[in-house]
C-alpha cells in the first residue's frame, strides 16, 4: 500500500513522528519538509529540555505521554537510548500543593501508570539535592524520564528514510495550493522556495509557525508561541564528577513554577512563573536571521530572579552555583491547553498536528496516523483534542491571545474542575442573563456562555431542609442553595437555562436519508417526533449523543453536544445541495421547564393540549406561549414532567418573564446547572464526552436502546456487530451511602488493592440522600451490589455498584 501523495511541514519531535508512523503503516509517498537543518530544524523541538512527565487530568494525554515514553525507549542513535528512565518527582512545599499530588497520584493511578506517593524523606532519597526542610511531600513516578529530542527526530527520520520517505531540508513552505471539486476545496501541492511538492494530503506539524502555515489555506489556528524561560547553571560542586548525563528523577517545584533536570556536573531550571512573553507568529525570526535559532530568544535575566532564588532554597547546593546560560524559547500554547488535531473543515487534506510537546509527541504520531490512514484513532480518544472543538468567537485574535497567555499563567497552578476561565468574560449571554443576575446567578462557563450554577435568591428554600455539606474540595463553586434548588425541583417546579445546548438545524429533500445514515436510531419519524440516538465512528465508538425533532417533512432541529457536531454533519452532506445545515445556536434559546407543577405552569399559557394525551413523551411542537412563538418539546433531562422551550434570541426574555410569572403561584424557582447535574445523575443520563467519548461503544456505556439494528445500513453498523459480542467493560452507577462523600470526576476506583477504573461524572443525590459516581469498570464488576473503593485524595471512599436509574425506574413523572 503506497497510499496518498502526503507532505509533513516541519521535521520536529511531530512531523519525524508522524513520517515514522505513517510509513510503518505502508504509505511511503511521503515528503517532510522543513526550512531548517537537520535534524535540528530550529523549532521548539531543537531546544526543549526533554523533560517527560505523565501525569495530567487527560486520559489522552497520560497515554500519548505513555507511548512516548515506550518508543523513545526504543530508540537508538549511535548506540545510545534516547530515553533515560530515570524517573520524575513532583515535590510539595505548602499544604495546598500535597493536598494536590493525593489527586494527581489518583489522575495518573486512573489512566493506569504506576506511581507512589512519598513522605519527605522517601523524596530526599529520591534527589538528594532537595533541603528536607521545605519539603512535605512527593509524587513518583519511575517510567517518566528525559527524551533526547534531536535524536528522537533523527532516529524516527531514519526509520521513515529506510522505508521511501523523502526528506527535504531547508525548504521552506510559501503556499500551499488548493482548488475547487466536486467535494469543494482540496489542497493539490505545497509550494516552496526549491518548487512544487503535489500533494493529496499536508499535514502541518510546524510547531510556532502553524498559524502561519495555516493561514495558506484560509484556517485560523487558536495558537500561541510564547517564550519560557529555560536557564543551565555552571558547575555545581554537589555534582562533581558525575559521567552519567542524568542520574537523579526530572523534578517538579510547582509550588514556585519550575522544574529542574540534570545534565552531568550542572542543573537546567525551567520556569513558568515570569510574565507571559507573547511572539507575534510573523515576528520570529528566519533560520538564517536568527542568532541561535528562530525558537530560541535572548534570556531576560531580571525575568529569571524570582526563580533563582527559589532554586536555591529548595535546592541549597545551587548557592555554590553561578547561572551560566540561559534562553527564553518558544513554545506552543493554546486556549485551552490542549493539542491541535484533525483535518480542516474547509480545506479538505489539510490537516494539522499542533501545540504538542515533546511529551506527547509520539502518541500525537501514532494517533494521526491511525487517523490518516484507517479514518478514525482506535489508540486514543482524540475528542478533547480536535482542532474543530471551538465556537467562532473563540478563535478571534485578542480571544486567543489572552487566553493562551493565561493559560501560560496557570500552567502549574492548582486548578478546580469546576473553575471557570478568566477574561475576557463574559462573552456570551442569553436572553434572560440580566434576569438572572437580578436573582444572584452565580456564574460559570459553558462554551463561552455565562450559566448560572445556582441563584443566591433562592437561599429562603433552605432552612428546613437538610442539605449534605460536602469535603472541602467538592464545596469550592458549590453552595447548599444546589441541593435546595434540586429538591424544589421535584417538589413543585423550576426554570432551567439550556440556551448552551447545541442546536443545529438541518433541512432539505435529503435531510431525513441523511440522518438515518449518521444516527443509530430511526428519526425517518411522523412530524412532530423527537428521537435520542447516537452518532458513531467507522469503528463504532460513539462521537455524540443528540435528540433529532422532526419538525416538518424536510426540518429537523437536533440538540448537540459542540461544534464538533456541526463539523461532522458537514462533512458527511451530501455534495448535491440536498441538504441544508446551520448552526442555530446564537439566535436561539432554550428553558427547561421542569417538575410536578410544570404542565399547571405551562397550559394555561396556551391554546395547544398539552395534556399526556396531547403531547407524550418525545415528542414537540410548535405553539405559543403567551404572545411568544416556541417549539415545545416534551422531554426531561431531570427526570421530571417538563418541556424544553424554544425561541428566537429577542423573544427570549418574554419567554422568560411569561413563565416567570406564571410558576410563582406554584412555588417555581429558577435552579442552575448545580442542581441540574445532580439530578440527570439520579436518572442515570450520560454526558457526552464525560461519561462516554470516541473511545467507547453504546453497549459498553449502556445506550443499546438508542441503536435500532432493523433500520437500514448507519456509520459504524459494521464495527458495532462485531464489538456487541466482545463487551468488557460498562459504565457502571456507584452509589456512597454517606450523601457527603462527593467526588468530582476522574478518581481511581479499586476493588481491594487494584485499581480497576475510574470516574466520570459525580454529585450528591439530595432526592436519594447518597452520594452518585458513574464510573467505568470491567463488566464482571459492574454487577449491583458488588462493593468497591473510590480513591478521593487521600481516602479511600466505600461504594456498591447500583441499580439504575437511581430515581423513578418506572418513568411515571417523565409520563405522567
Amino acid at each position: 500500500m503506497a497510499g496518498p501523495q502526503v507532505v509533513i511541514i516541519g521535521a520536529g519531535v511531530v512531523g519525524a513522528a508522524l513520517a515514522d508512523e505513517l510509513s510503518s503503516r505502508g504509505w511511503n509517498r511521503i515528503t517532510v519538509v522543513d526550512q531548517g537543518p537537520l535534524p535540528a530544524p530550529g523549532g521548539s523541538s531543537s531546544h526543549a529540555p526533554g523533560l517527560v512527565f505523565q501525569v495530567s487530568p487527560s486520559k489522552a494525554l497520560t497515554e500519548m505521554a505513555r507511548y512516548t515514553v515506550e518508543k523513545f525507549s526504543s530508540l537508538e542513535v549511535d548506540g545510545h537510548s534516547c530515553f533515560q528512565q530515570v524517573g520524575g518527582l513532583e515535590v510539595a512545599t505548602t499544604p495546598e500543593r500535597l493536598v494536590e499530588l493525593r489527586r494527581r497520584h489518583g489522575w495518573v493511578t486512573a489512566w493506569g501508570v504506576e506511581a507512589r506517593l512519598l513522605d519527605p524523606d522517601e523524596c530526599v532519597a529520591l534527589h538528594p539535592l532537595l533541603d528536607r526542610e521545605r519539603v512535605l511531600g512527593g509524587l513518583h513516578v519511575p517510567t517518566d524520564g528525559l527524551a533526547r529530542a534531536v535524536a528522537g527526530v533523527d532516529a524516527q527520520l531514519t526509520r521513515a528514510r529506510e522505508r521511501g520517505v523523502r526528506v527535504l531540508e531547508r525548504h521552506e513552505v510559501l503556499d500551499i495550493r488548493h482548488e475547487d471539486g466536486p467535494e469543494g476545496e482540496r489542497v493539490t501541492s505545497v509550494l516552496t522556495d526549491q518548487g512544487e511538492i503535489p500533494a493529496d494530503v499536508v499535514v502541518c506539524c510546524a510547531g510556532i509557525w502553524g498559524p502561519k502555515v495555516a493561514r495558506m489555506v484560509g484556517m485560523n489556528l487558536p495558537l500561541t508561541p510564547l517564550a519560557h524561560q529555560l536557564a543551565w547553571t555552571g558547575p555545581v560542586p554537589a555534582l562533581a564528577g558525575q559521567s552519567v548525563e542524568a542520574v537523579r528523577p526530572i523534578l517538579r517545584h510547582q509550588d514556585a513554577d519550575l522544574y529542574y533536570r540534570d545534565r552531568f556536573d550542572r542543573l537546567g531550571i525551567g520556569f513558568y512563573g515570569h510574565r507571559p512573553m507573547p511572539v507575534a507568529v510573523d515576528d520570529i525570526a528566519s533560520v538564517d536571521d536568527a542568532e541561535e535559532m528562530p525558537s530560541v530568544l535572548r534570556f531576560t535575566e531580571g525575568d529569571f530572579a524570582e526563580a533563582w532564588a527559589q532554586t536555591r532554597e529548595l535546592l541549597p547546593c545551587t548557592r555554590e552555583a553561578t547561572l551560566e546560560e540561559g534562553i527564553n524559547g518558544l513554545f506552543s500554547f493554546t486556549t485551552d491547553g490542549m493539542p491541535l488535531l484533525g483535518e480542516s473543515p474547509q480545506v479538505k487534506g489539510f490537516w494539522v498536528a499542533e501545540a504538542v510537546w515533546v511529551t506527547h509527541s509520539a502518541g500525537v504520531g501514532r494517533a494521526m496516523a491511525e487517523w490518516l490512514v484507517d479514518g478514525y484513532c482506535s489508540t486514543f480518544d482524540l475528542h478533547e483534542c480536535d482542532v474543530n472543538r471551538f465556537e467562532e468567537h473563540q478563535l478571534a485574535p485578542d480571544y486567543v491571545l489572552a487566553r493562551d497567555c493565561q493559560n501560560f499563567v496557570e500552567v502549574y497552578d492548582i486548578l478546580h474542575p469546576l473553575q471557570p476561565p478568566g477574561d475576557p468574560r463574559p462573552m456570551r449571554t442569553s436572553p434572560f442573563h440580566e434576569r438572572q443576575r437580578e436573582l444572584g446567578g452565580v456564574f460559570l462557563e459553558a462554551s463561552g456562555w455565562e450559566r448560572p450554577q445556582w441563584y443566591e435568591a433562592n437561599a429562603s428554600l433552605l432552612p428546613g431542609r437538610d442539605i449534605p455539606i460536602p469535603n472541602t474540595w467538592a464545596s469550592r463553586f458549590w453552595s447548599p442553595i444546589v441541593g435546595a434548588e434540586a429538591q424544589v425541583t421535584r417538589e413543585r417546579v423550576a426554570l432551567f437555562d439550556m440556551t448552551a445546548l447545541k442546536r443545529i438545524e438541518v433541512t432539505g429533500r435529503g435531510a431525513a436519508a441523511f440522518l438515518q445514515r449518521l444516527t443509530t436510531g430511526n428519526v425517518d419519524r411522523a412530524v412532530g417526533s423527537v428521537t435520542y440516538v447516537l452518532m458513531l465512528d467507522e469503528d463504532g465508538g460513539i462521537r455524540s449523543d443528540i435528540t433529532v425533532a422532526r419538525l416538518g417533512r424536510d426540518h429537523f432541529q437536533v440538540g448537540g453536544n459542540g461544534n464538533l457536531d456541526v463539523v461532522w454533519f458537514d462533512r458527511h452532506a451530501p455534495a448535491d445541495g440536498s441538504v441544508t445545515i446551520r448552526d442555530i445556536t446564537a439566535g436561539t434559546c432554550c428553558i427547561g421547564l421542569w417538575g410536578p407543577k410544570a404542565r399547571d405552569v405551562l397550559q394555561p399559557l396556551t391554546r395547544d393540549d398539552l395534556s399526556n394525551e396531547g403531547l407524550r413523551y418525545f415528542q414537540a411542537k410548535r405553539t405559543h406561549i403567551g404572545t411568544v412563538p416556541v417549539t415545545v418539546m416534551r422531554l426531561s433531562y431531570v427526570g421530571e414532567l417538563g418541556w424544553e422551550l424554544y425561541t428566537t434570541a429577542d423573544m427570549g426574555l418574554k419567554l422568560w418573564d411569561t413563565l416567570w410569572e406564571a410558576a410563582r403561584p406554584y412555588g417555581g424557582i429558577a435552579a442552575g446547572r448545580g442542581a441540574f447535574n445532580s439530578l440527570r445523575l439520579e436518572k442515570g443520563y450520560r454526558s457526552f464526552g464525560t461519561d462516554m467519548t470516541y473511545e467507547h461503544d453504546p453497549y459498553e456505556a449502556g445506550l443499546a436502546f438508542a441503536v435500532k439494528t432493523a433500520k437500514a445500513d448507519f456509520i459504524g453498523r459494521a464495527a458495532l456487530e462485531r464489538r456487541a459480542t466482545d463487551v468488557t467493560r460498562l459504565l457502571a452507577c456507584l452509589t456512597l451511602d454517606d450523601p457527603r462523600s462527593v467526588v468530582m470526576g476522574r478518581e481511581p476506583v479499586y476493588d481491594g488493592a487494584h485499581c480497576v477504573g475510574y470516574v466520570t461524572s459525580a454529585a450528591c443525590g439530595y432526592t436519594i440522600g447518597k452520594g452518585i459516581a458513574y464510573a467505568w469498570l470491567p463488566a464482571d464488576l459492574a454487577t449491583p451490589g458488588r462493593a468497591l473503593d473510590i480513591g478521593y485524595f487521600d481516602q479511600r471512599l466505600h461504594a456498591a455498584v447500583a441499580e439504575e436509574p437511581l430515581f423513578d425506574p418506572a418513568m411515571s413523572r417523565l409520563r405522567g
